[in-house]
């Protein structure tokens, strides 16, 4: 029986996977805390085989006032914790980390390959990248680091961009048929990996991702036919959408391109147990029990 403590008790991912592994009984016990104060100090790691470190500032922000919280939270906290895991003779420490530390989507083709160089282009994804450098660092025989960087995580209560276009589909009767290219990640998805990852007690950097590519549009289309909705996909917006862009990048958030090739993905096990439109399926229909 693997042993695993989850810090970040009330993150999206943390309580997922915790669900998640809940279904193996037999193969996983599982506690979680928070680490809003510093009472985490004081708990005994050293009962635990795996650290799943999820605690972290997980939206973006380009507040330069929330510049020094990024760096204590994402990056100083999350050291700290991987030390002390390492000290209290923790097996394995997994750190979820972000697509972010290769900079923002593009207006051009953005492939992420094996000879891509991580290259923040905010706060965000830099305070991850040093986390990550000083982690791996610390990798040993007796102390497996495994570094996540994963696409936008979509799943039933999930926040940010996800969350944001489900609302968009089921209430707008057009949308921009844009042709651009996304990597996304189903929880489902990543909660399988997360646990195949202990099971195998591995170390590295990896990069999980649903087994397709996703448009924008093809997102919005299949979110609204889960709904029972039909919506148009139209290219009349695109020369103002273009313009835009150049303006607001909150655009090229939405429309750009950014994806990884699909062989960095691959794992000798798979561990992507639903498509795309399954996935969506689940999600949507799910959330309205």
């Amino acid at each position: 029986m693997k042993k695993l403590l989850i810090t970040g008790k009330n993150s999206y991912v943390g309580r997922s996977l915790e669900n998640w592994l809940e279904k193996y009984p037999n193969k996983f016990m599982i506690d979680s805390i928070s680490l809003r104060n510093d009472l985490w100090k004081e708990k005994d790691f050293s009962k635990y085989d795996v650290v799943f470190h999820v605690a972290g500032i997980a939206h973006v922000s380009t507040d330069p006032k929330m510049e020094d919280l990024y760096y204590k939270v994402n990056r100083d906290l999350a050291i700290e914790t991987a030390k002390k895991a390492r000290a209290d003779g923790v097996k394995q420490f997994i750190f979820m980390s972000s697509i972010i530390v290769y900079g923002d989507s593009s207006r051009d083709n953005k492939v992420i390959d094996k000879n891509t160089v991580p290259s923040p282009s905010n706060f965000y994804g830099n305070s991850k990248l040093q986390a990550e450098e000083a982690i791996i660092s610390m990798s040993s025989d007796t102390f497996k680091v495994v570094i996540i960087r994963p696409p936008m995580i979509y799943g039933r209560g999930s926040k940010g961009n996800y969350s944001k276009l489900a609302k968009v589909a089921q209430k707008l009767p057009v949308f921009p048929k844009v042709d651009n290219q996304r990597s996304i990640l189903h929880i489902d998805n990543l909660c399988e990996f997360i646990r195949i990852m202990i099971i195998n007690d591995e170390s590295g950097i990896f990069f999980p991702q649903n087994s397709e590519y996703v448009k924008t549009s093809e997102l919005v289309k299949l979110i609204a036919e889960a709904h029972g909705k039909r919506i148009l996909l139209t290219e009349l917006f695109n020369p103002f959408l273009k313009l835009l862009g150049l303006k607001l990048g909150i655009i090229n958030k939405i429309f750009g391109n950014l994806v990884v090739e699909k062989n960095m993905s691959n794992y000798i096990v798979d561990y992507r147990i639903r498509n795309l439109k399954q996935s969506i399926n689940v999600t949507e229909l799910e959330s309205e029990e």
